[in-house]
């Protein structure tokens, strides 16, 4: 491994916080899934009366009917459902009684509603969202105008890229210049929801940051095969002359899968990538760090070695381990950071090579309780054995909810837990909330569906299940009314405000 600079390494958790893990499609509000609007400001209060340090999101990137925002066609976009309609009222671009959509596509039609009112209007507020647009556009044109001709086509020709006609799916530029010239405004109207959905966001993290709470986003190691990101650099992952993965990730059979998970996403090729030091990657995390304060990777062992599967394999069984150049990469990117604002997905079987490169960069890495109490002491999950520099969950957005695992144990699980946490009288999930609480690691997150004590029906996401994922919302009177001076009040217990 490199060398990195020890008087510029250290960890970016320099004090106790504690946070709520929750994504904005969860929150309340009249349409079909939460937004950037005044729900999302309440929420950011909620947090700040609560004494929370941390709002933890999923990708924010757009998303495909399935709704997994780890499913998404752009690395570099937003996903413009979280934008905040009324704003179009304000500016004058929807009227006051528009109707409230009732899914995606009609929210969708909202935004190209208002693209067309500002497009044909001359009012001052439509004069200064043109002269925006075109400053974003140039801002971000490395990889907008390459995501706004992607969805064009895409919309017009039904299909994944792979199956285009030849000179489109090459990206050839004589083809892309046509594409351009014939749809303008369908172009635009990309520009302009990428433009509002960044306006948005930007003011919720100015709002949040400005009452001292850190937003902790989230970075999909692998990229999608039908996406912008692939289409528009072939060149720069493994793939046939037709376009198709020759390789694709996964992880190995192990305890939980005989056959493993074959994601089928396509692989790098670092080679390449090293060749012009991570460009791609290094224009990616400059991205979403000025999206978030800090972002964890998922994943994050896939920087050291990832699990390659022939392309033409229906399982995972038939793979193998191949080096990944991460301690390079996380060199070039401490070039421009003294700590690498990172948390280190971490979780499953992890070897020790990974475990020093996530040391080397002081990356603090991932505990879930919930993981903590089916071994024995050595566990690496239990409080006792943490280091300061961790984050402790009660679970994850994978995770059952506290209260539905613990349903589910054995009565000798059961014992062994409410053991260890020395036989509270309180019931789920306020004792392994305590438990985070008060552990050593730096920083605690809590699913809000924990905060709330909700059951099993109201997790967010079942690996493994195609239907119903993605799709949990709370509302504001499932809050008790003296949850947020309980919380900040344990806070202050356990020295995290």
């Amino acid at each position: 491994m490199n060398k990195a600079p020890a008087n510029l390494v250290h960890s970016f958790l320099d004090h106790r916080l504690a946070g709520i893990l929750l994504h904005p499609s969860s929150l309340p509000g009249s349409g079909p899934f939460g937004g950037f609007g005044k729900e999302a400001f309440r929420f950011v209060d909620f947090l700040f009366e609560a004494g929370m340090g941390v709002w933890q999101v999923l990708p924010l990137g757009p998303v495909s009917d399935d709704l997994s925002p780890y499913h998404s066609a752009s690395a570099f976009a937003g996903n413009p459902m979280f934008i905040d309609l009324n704003d179009f009222v304000e500016l004058g671009l929807l009227t006051s009684d528009y109707r409230p959509p009732g899914n995606i596509h009609d929210h969708i039609n909202l935004i190209d509603a208002a693209y067309d009112a500002c497009k044909a209007s001359d009012s001052n507020n439509c004069a200064e969202i043109k002269i925006q647009l075109k400053k974003f556009g140039a801002a971000n044109n490395d990889w907008l105008l390459d995501y706004a001709l992607f969805r064009v086509i895409q919309k017009q020709q039904g299909q994944p890229w792979y199956l285009w006609p030849e000179a489109l799916k090459k990206h050839d530029a004589v083809a892309l210049c046509k594409i351009k010239n014939q749809y303008p405004d369908e172009i635009k109207k990309v520009y302009f929801k990428q433009y509002f959905f960044h306006k948005h966001w930007k003011a919720l993290k100015t709002y949040a940051n400005k009452k001292n709470i850190k937003l902790l986003g989230d970075l999909p190691i692998f990229v999608a095969h039908n996406s912008a990101d692939v289409w528009s650099h072939q060149e720069q992952f493994n793939l046939d002359e037709q376009g198709m993965p020759v390789t694709v990730a996964g992880v190995p059979p192990d305890y939980f899968s005989e056959t493993g998970q074959r994601w089928g996403n396509p692989h790098y090729r670092w080679d390449v990538m090293a060749g012009d030091e991570f460009g791609w990657w290094r224009r990616r995390v400059s991205h979403l760090l000025d999206w978030f304060d800090w972002v964890r990777i998922d994943h994050f062992r896939g920087l050291e070695s990832y699990w390659e599967i022939p392309a033409e394999e229906k399982t995972a069984i038939q793979g193998r381990w191949i080096k990944a150049p991460g301690d390079k990469f996380l060199h070039y990117l401490l070039e421009n950071h003294h700590a690498l604002p990172f948390v280190a997905e971490d979780l499953g079987i992890i070897t020790e090579e990974v475990n020093k490169l996530r040391e080397k960069y002081c990356l603090p890495g991932m505990k879930v309780l919930q993981f903590a109490f089916d071994s024995d002491d050595d566990n690496p999950y239990l409080p006792h054995n943490y280091t300061e520099n961790c984050v402790v969950y009660t679970g994850t957005h994978d995770n059952n909810t506290v209260i539905g695992w613990f349903t589910d144990l054995s009565d000798q699980q059961k014992h062994r837990v409410l053991d260890y946490l020395d036989q509270p009288k309180a019931p789920m999930p306020l004792p392994l909330i305590h438990c985070a609480l008060s552990s050593k690691a730096k920083l605690a997150i809590i699913p809000m569906q924990d905060v709330l004590a909700l059951g099993e029906n109201e997790r967010m996401n079942t690996p493994g299940h195609s239907n119903g994922n993605w799709q949990w919302r709370f509302t504001w009177d499932q809050l008790e009314p003296d949850l947020a001076k309980n919380l900040i009040d344990w806070n202050r217990e356990y020295k995290r405000v």
